[in-house]
């Protein structure tokens, strides 16, 4: 970590050298160690040092962008000097905005010291308790922890000045037997909140519970999703339509639907980066604040996030949603809450006459059909038949294909405890989901296995 004063210091000294008409740095950087684990054995044990820094400018609407990941100011300068060239060879972009203003963000805690010097022997012995566990049951297990601490900054020539030291930790693990496996993960900013025995626990319980699985034929089931299944729903729709680009290119889910009924009435969905209950993150990668935004409330489609350019384009605020330079793909939330209900999980198994209670999705496809949210996966590690309120026995891996407009408008309940769901994204921001009932989920295919 080198600290906010000399990661600000050295970047403005080298934007007071740019010859462009607006200038930004963007400072991305940390330490991170990784165990991974197979068989029931640590297999690798890996740490990074990195740092990257990013300079975007503008020659009137012309942009360049070029990055480097020396810290060394001569580096820094010779990058500067080249995003200047490649800005000079662009052609005008007319939804240039500007370089953002200076803001003031919220003050979160986002970095936890215990996480932060969580050492490699200490997840060595979280992983062995992990195999000792599933050894008693003649089971292995395979996964990954991993812990990090990271610095983000933004520094540009319009006097924006943004810091934030983060921290993160992330667990998974799939417990095997000859025929069933089950999965369980975990994440948090502060590593002491995670409850490594319950994961494991849960794990190796579900793997136990589907031995011996059943084929089922395909065809349309009443299901619960687990959190970490709805998380996995959650990521496609980010990217496929949650994002103003992709609303203004005619791509997303949401196009033409604003301010209409389209899912179901106990369904809301927003983002917010300031929301400590999940993995909190105060500004983007533009160093804008990030602001709540509510996509579907109670069913209804009510919002996009926005970056800098796209909200210049609507002639909105930018929401605080930018990527990292070029962010070609436009902004995409990554804070997401779906609000809870008032029923569990227990009550949604013993509600049930006929159903799949569903661990996770795998592998999945979000874009068969963008503009319907169609997309098709693996339910695995964890999947079970409910019968007269009771789970009976494991099944064998299924394929679902379907839309998610459709599955998200047949909800019938949501529980009341909400957990983590690990992205894809890393430790700036996470998903936080109920587990849910939905009536009638089209399951496609089958396996053998």
């Amino acid at each position: 970590m080198i600290g906010k004063e000399k990661i600000l210091e050295i970047l403005n000294s080298v934007l007071k050298k740019s010859e462009a008409d607006q200038s930004e740095a963007l400072y991305i950087g940390g330490e991170s160690g990784l165990t991974r684990y197979a068989n029931s054995y640590i297999h690798q044990n890996v740490s990074e040092h990195n740092s990257k820094v990013f300079f975007r400018v503008a020659l009137g609407k012309k942009i360049g962008v070029c990055s480097t990941n020396s810290f060394k100011k001569d580096d820094l300068l010779k990058t500067l000097s080249s995003a200047q060239q490649i800005a000079s060879h662009q052609r005008e972009n007319p939804d240039f905005p500007g370089i953002p203003d200076k803001q003031k963000s919220v003050k979160l805690k986002t970095y936890f010291k215990k996480t932060a010097d969580f050492s490699p022997i200490q997840r060595a012995e979280i992983v062995k308790n992990i195999c000792d566990e599933a050894t008693k049951q003649k089971l292995t297990v395979a996964g990954s922890f991993s812990t990090a601490q990271s610095e983000i900054a933004v520094l540009s020539s319009h006097g924006l000045s943004a810091y934030q030291p983060l921290t993160s930790a992330s667990i998974n693990l799939v417990a095997m037997s000859d025929d069933s496996s089950g999965y369980a993960e975990g994440m948090n900013r502060d590593v002491s909140l995670i409850d490594f025995d319950e994961i494991t626990q849960t794990a190796i319980q579900k793997c136990l519970d589907s031995k011996k699985p059943k084929g089922m034929e395909p065809g349309e089931y009443d299901v619960i999703l687990e959190p970490t299944a709805v998380g996995n729903l959650l990521e496609w729709l980010c990217t496929i339509g949650l994002g103003a680009k992709q609303y203004q290119e005619g791509t997303g889910f949401l196009c033409g639907k604003m301010g209409k009924k389209i899912m179901s009435e106990n369904f809301t969905l927003s983002d917010d980066g300031t929301d400590e209950s999940g993995v909190p993150f105060p500004f983007d990668f533009e160093g804008v604040p990030k602001r709540k935004v509510v996509f579907i409330e109670k069913g209804v489609a009510k919002g996009l996030v926005y970056d800098s350019q796209t909200a210049y384009k609507d002639k909105v605020k930018s929401t605080g949603h930018s990527l990292p330079p070029p962010a070609t793909e436009g902004p995409i939330p990554l804070n997401l809450f779906v609000r809870s209900g008032d029923s569990s999980l227990k009550k949604m198994i013993e509600s049930l006459e006929k159903g799949l209670l569903v661990t996770r999705f795998h592998y999945i496809n979000g874009y068969l059909d963008t503009k319907n949210a169609l997309m098709t996966g693996m339910a695995r590690d964890g999947t079970f038949w409910i019968e007269n309120g009771k789970v009976k026995y494991g099944v064998k891996n299924l394929r679902f294909t379907e839309s998610m407009l459709r599955a998200f408008s047949n909800i019938s309940l949501l529980s009341r405890q909400r957990k983590i769901a690990v992205p894809w994204w890393g430790d700036i921001g996470a998903i936080v989901a109920p587990a849910m009932l939905i009536k009638n989920f089209k399951f496609t295919g089958k396996t053998e296995f």
